[in-house]
């Protein structure tokens, strides 16, 4: 018999924090596949830097689903990992054809924006319930999303 979770935090607080952590996955992966798209799909004169630093993005998202995924399994609730399930938790929208360059760079600004303030979101819950090591993964994911929203940003002007 699997011994019970008994990490200070009760099971109702788990599970107020593992519902936030949800929609910071789906923002995650959700920009993880624009992401991964534009890379392949980039053209014009910025060609060559977009494909790299879009390279360089969606390895980072791709390790983060990791991370924040298993901190939902930490918390011992079960992640979601559907496009269905993330459909329903990410405000990131998902883009259909292939924009121009200017426009991939604004829809990642975008995303990554949402991603920070889904961030900022989950660690309000997680302080509210006593959650440490949620806020403390979560911190560096804001610090991450905003960082990234910056870099694409300053492409723009």
């Amino acid at each position: 018999m699997a011994k019970q979770i008994d990490i200070g935090i009760d099971k109702k607080d788990r599970e107020a924090a593992a519902k936030e952590l949800s929609k910071l996955l789906a923002d995650t992966f959700t920009l993880y596949l624009k992401t991964h798209k534009f890379h392949w799909n980039v053209t014009g004169p910025h060609f060559n830097s977009l494909h790299t630093m879009f390279e360089t993005q969606y390895n980072e998202l791709w390790l983060a689903v990791d991370e924040v995924a298993e901190r939902i399994r930490i918390l011992d609730v079960y992640a979601p990992g559907s496009y269905a399930e993330f459909g329903k938790l990410t405000k990131i929208k998902e883009e259909a054809g292939v924009p121009d360059w200017k426009d991939m760079v604004t829809q990642l600004v975008e995303g990554h924006d949402i991603a920070a303030a889904t961030s900022r979101e989950v660690i309000k819950v997680a302080d509210k319930v006593g959650d440490e090591g949620t806020a403390d993964m979560v911190t560096g994911r804001l610090k991450a999303h905003e960082k990234t929203a910056w870099m694409l940003r300053s492409l723009l002007k």
